[in-house]
């Protein structure tokens, strides 16, 4: 396998249909990239935030999806793109997430990554929004 040095930034995006079985897809595509870049010490951590913003998008919106998946220097960002311009709901604290039906989605992601946010997104006359998460290399 060829070497991919850490130094140089990457990025990758999966546009996906809005399908449940399309969270899979993405979920498998991140932990091979992450393999393939040498990343492999990322996978566990960064599978279940990123699994998250994608079923979310897909869950709660009902157009297409994008994965997005970058890499700068010691820094690992995934974001989920959807066409829904309504922010997220804000995630749970620990103490509710239990107890509610749901919103344990972005608690997770809050609870696993370093940081995560959200920004309004337009393009090509299309609104939507970005979910992101990002994760620092250890």
């Amino acid at each position: 396998m060829p070497e991919t040095d850490p130094q140089q930034p990457w990025e990758y995006t999966l546009h996906i249909p809005n399908d449940p079985r399309a969270v899979t897809v993405c979920h498998r595509t991140l932990r091979l990239i992450l393999t393939m870049h040498g990343l492999i010490t990322l996978v566990d951590v960064a599978e279940l935030p990123a699994t998250e913003l994608v079923s979310n998008a897909v869950r709660h919106t009902k157009g297409p999806v994008a994965l997005r998946v970058q890499w700068s220097p010691g820094v690992l960002r995934i974001g989920a793109w959807d066409a829904d311009p309504e922010p997220p709901e804000p995630p749970n604290a620990w103490e509710q997430v239990a107890e509610s039906e749901g919103g344990r989605g972005l608690a997770l992601v809050r609870a696993c990554a370093d940081q995560w946010g959200w920004q309004p997104l337009s393009r090509h006359g299309r609104r939507g929004k970005y979910v992101w998460c990002a994760f620092a290399a250890a």
